[in-house]
């Protein structure tokens, strides 16, 4: 008996409004058309970034018309079509289509800054969770010696891998390079990488890790707070590109100023000055400090809650205006962000 096979129909693609298409718009989002998806038997949400519409599955047709440009999160069909894929919401930039995915692990780029976890020792390297779908692998070859020694690694080193990372140490690398299978290499050749200690660990949405907010690059990912608002000693904040996110107590000539007026000649003598690098034993932090650094927190935790961007000029200005409501309460002490604190002070970040 013959098999008929009957050829599916298509599903009547979303179009873009031809009004909009043709006109150019001058607003704040970047201009360009808004996009009508057909979102019948979905469930539709706002969004909250630069104009777009609500969610799409991978693999829905997003537009037919040849005026628009594909960004990430999207794939060419042929000359005109667009899709989806990933599961997201749709944004615009002038004409550039993208989809942010509602939930996504960090994608490893040459030269990011992270801030990982120690998950496994090996023989000759490290595997890290940097919140990539890959563990990352640090190399005992890209790493500092203790005192700076520039030489080759033997076994002796191999041996004594565990007295320079163990299992469960946080530290701050940069990404060297990519393997085959999308894992990242990792480095902590320079004095502002290594272990973290005396400080606070922190996970918020990467950048590409959710839609509407989370760490993104900027011009830095690492800065020093030299006189806290609230009091205390200097405090380090480092934004990790993968998500993940670091706030200790300054210890001089270790972290993220290090190396500022160190020459590349003279970077052995100053890595043997420092000989804290593997140390594993946190110093006393005063009460101010510790309160300045939950602070921090509170504000780093309000700013991925509500959608907004994680860089150093929100951080600060997020900083600024907690202390600020602290002692409008007459509670310097009263550090907590949440309920109604936490939606003034996101009120006044995002300008509302």
């Amino acid at each position: 008996m013959p098999i008929i096979i009957i050829q599916p129909q298509a599903v009547a693609p979303p179009m873009i409004k031809d009004s909009d298409a043709s006109s150019d718009s001058s607003s704040d989002n970047g201009g360009g058309a808004d996009i009508d998806i057909d979102m019948t038997g979905m469930e539709s949400h706002p969004q909250s970034g630069s104009g777009g519409a609500g969610i799409v599955t991978p693999g829905q047709i997003i537009t037919t018309d040849s005026q628009w440009m594909r960004g990430h999160g999207t794939q060419l069909v042929n000359s005109s079509t667009i899709k989806a894929t990933v599961a997201g919401t749709v944004s615009r930039t002038n004409k550039l289509l993208s989809v942010s995915a509602m939930r996504a692990r960090y994608i490893p780029e040459v030269g990011d800054l992270v801030v990982g976890r120690i998950i496994e020792v090996q023989a000759k390297r490290w595997r890290v969770d940097v919140n990539a779908p890959q563990n990352a692998a640090l190399p005992l070859s890209s790493i500092n010696l203790p005192g700076g020694i520039l030489r080759k690694r033997t076994e002796t080193d191999e041996l004594a891998i565990r007295n320079f990372f163990s299992e469960g140490d946080l530290l701050v690398a940069e990404v060297q390079g990519l393997l085959g299978d999308g894992g990242a290499m990792l480095h902590t050749r320079s004095l502002k990488f290594g272990k973290l200690r005396n400080g606070l660990f922190l996970a918020v949405k990467g950048q590409g890790g959710g839609h509407g907010g989370g760490v993104v690059k900027s011009r830095r990912q690492t800065w020093t707070i030299d006189s806290p608002e609230g009091g205390g000693k200097a405090i380090d904040v480092i934004l990790g590109v993968n998500g993940y996110v670091w706030i200790q107590m300054h210890v001089h000539g270790e972290g993220v100023t290090a190396e500022t007026k160190v020459g590349l000649n003279r970077l052995d003598e100053a890595a043997a000055s420092a000989g804290n690098v593997y140390s594993s034993q946190n110093d006393r932090i005063d009460r101010e400090t510790t309160r300045e650094i939950a602070r921090l927190r509170g504000v780093v935790t309000v700013l991925a809650e509500y959608g907004l961007r994680i860089d150093e000029e929100m951080v600060m200005r997020g900083y600024r205006e907690a202390v600020e409501l602290a002692k409008e309460m007459d509670a310097v002490e009263d550090i907590y962000l949440g309920g109604e604190k936490g939606d003034t002070l996101a009120r006044i970040l995002s300008g509302r």
